[in-house]
């Protein structure tokens, strides 16, 4: 009783929810599943999902005003753009516009992993490609998307082939996998994927950072032992070397569902790998900590209670950005905390923008050094400063 308890809160604490263990559905509040980033010249670039077209706007006035729409996908589709399964965008070196989304499939928690690219400043996107070469009509969604230091475009996503292979030789199998693929030449085509993990949850997004060597790596839950659904680290390599996932967190949250409530992650340029998430092994909460993949993360800070949903973190030099949504009587605050000194000390939480109706995931931006919070509402799309101008 007392998990499935805690299992609510944590659904509840969520603006968005599409439950993939029993295939049940939640109410829930409309999807706001939106990703946004800066370019090399300070543009701010926000894709979202419409009546079946993954849509790319931009703003040259820190998100005051939106650009008309552009359409990624010509032809319209199923798209998934909720909180943990929203699309994606990436900017490559040289101003090209990456963007991927995961597409449903007739069968439920079926998905493709679609991508598609600009090399106009997004006037004109190529026509959708599916990333990966397996096509059995299975989970392959939850897509995360990053571009390496030599410009080439890495996906991530959660896959169940494996799962699908073990049911049909009557073996047991937990959750999902992680795989991934990258492309050489700026998302022409795509490599075979690879396997990074067995056993990870399957409906927890994927955070990906880039670490100062200019290799991918990537901050997932898995599964471990009996359904402890705790959190692995792993790079992505992209020169023949086989990925290698080690568990980074271990709080030993036992829990046979999927909590839909992915990690952040940022590294810093001295390596340290700053890291948020959520776990409710003794009540529901968000934490912060230092990844030491292999032993338990150093400085770890408890950054909110039950209500405290979503966390992601950025981090510039020595200084390193928290926000996180979180649920309280008058609707929904944006919660922000700052380290002036590598993520040793923070300073108290505070409120920096509020809602009283549906938010979105928050997400941290940089731009020439000053934070920012991407945070879709049912009001419209918002971009919150972290610091005061």
């Amino acid at each position: 009783m007392r998990t499935l308890i805690l299992l609510l809160l944590c659904l509840l604490s969520s603006a968005a929810f599409a439950h993939d263990m029993s295939g049940m559905k939640m109410p829930r509040e409309p999807e706001l599943g939106a990703s946004a980033a800066f370019d090399a010249h300070g543009r701010l670039w926000v894709v979202d999902a419409a009546e079946g077209h993954v849509r790319l706007r931009h703003s040259d006035d820190l998100g005051k005003t939106l650009s008309p729409p552009v359409d990624v996908n010509a032809m319209a589709e199923p798209i998934y753009d909720e909180g943990e399964n929203r699309p994606k965008i990436a900017l490559g070196p040289k101003g090209e516009i990456y963007v991927s989304w995961s597409q449903p499939r007739a069968k439920p928690w079926t998905g493709f992993v679609r991508f598609a690219r600009s090399l106009d400043d997004g006037a004109h996107f190529s026509t959708p490609i599916t990333v990966h070469h397996d096509r059995a009509e299975i989970t392959h969604r939850f897509d995360a998307l990053a571009v390496d230091g030599r410009g080439r475009v890495v996906i991530a996503w959660i896959d169940k082939r494996d799962m699908e292979a073990a049911q049909a030789r009557g073996k047991p199998y937990l959750g999902a996998a992680v795989y991934y693929s990258w492309s050489d030449d700026e998302g022409r085509s795509f490599v075979p994927e690879r396997k990074v993990m067995d056993n990870s949850c399957e409906c927890c997004r994927i955070a990906l950072a880039r670490t100062p060597q200019g290799e991918v790596a990537a901050f997932f839950r898995g599964v471990y032992g009996d359904n402890i659904r705790d959190h692995a680290f792993a790079l992505l390599p992209t020169n023949g070397r086989p990925p290698r996932a080690e568990r980074a967190t271990f709080d030993d949250w036992q829990i046979a569902a999927c909590p839909h409530h992915g990690p952040g992650l940022a590294i810093g340029a001295d390596g340290v790998r700053h890291a948020v998430w959520y776990e409710a092994k003794h009540g529901p909460a968000v934490w912060y900590g230092q990844l030491d993949p292999g032993h338990r993360p150093r400085h770890v800070l408890k950054l909110g209670g039950p209500g405290a949903s979503h966390a992601d973190v950025a981090v510039h030099g020595k200084t390193v950005w928290l926000t996180w949504n979180q649920v309280n009587a008058r609707g929904y605050a944006l919660m922000l905390r700052r380290s002036a000194d590598g993520g040793l000390h923070f300073d108290e939480p505070r409120a920096i923008a509020t809602s009283a109706i549906a938010t979105g995931s928050p997400q941290l931006l940089l731009r020439r050094g000053r934070a920012f919070v991407a945070w879709n509402t049912a009001g419209g799309f918002r971009l919150v400063p972290a610091e005061a101008p």
